[in-house]
């Protein structure tokens, strides 16, 4: 029997073990969603909603940015975690806001439009699961 995946300083888990798996495994998705969709778009269309699908490369560079830092784990890969999902909390909240505010400035969605709804508005919550997450794995300063 294996002892359950902890940090050498205290019992907290290590950012990938445990609840932490199932925020990679989501992120990565979101990370290959939106990476994919964004260069879609760009590639295609750039020209029909630039901010629109500029921001959803944005978000996809968040996504993958968190992945990577749940992944590795270790205490600069947990701030600079914290930093993504603070963006991203920051970023769902703006543009999901502007998606009903000003209309004209989304003629198209992202991943963060209207908060996340075409994604299920798991771009709503999925920061701030990740921003508890990090609470609960912060390491004794």
């Amino acid at each position: 029997m294996s002892a359950p995946e902890a940090s050498t300083d205290d019992a907290r888990p290590r950012l990938g073990a445990g609840p932490g798996r199932i925020l990679v495994a989501v992120y990565g998705v979101f990370a290959v969603a939106a990476t994919g969709r964004s260069l879609t778009q760009l590639g295609l269309d750039a020209g029909k909603a630039p901010l629109a699908y500029s921001l959803s490369l944005v978000a996809a560079i968040v996504y993958l940015v968190a992945t990577t830092c749940l992944l590795r784990g270790g205490r600069t890969a947990w701030w600079i975690a914290l930093v993504a999902c603070s963006i991203e909390a920051v970023g769902v909240l703006v543009v999901g806001t502007l998606t009903y505010v000003d209309t004209a400035l989304f003629p198209d969605k992202t991943v963060w439009s209207h908060f996340g709804q075409g994604y299920g508005f798991l771009p709503l919550v999925l920061p701030f699961c990740g921003l508890v997450w990090l609470r609960a794995t912060r390491q004794a300063s």
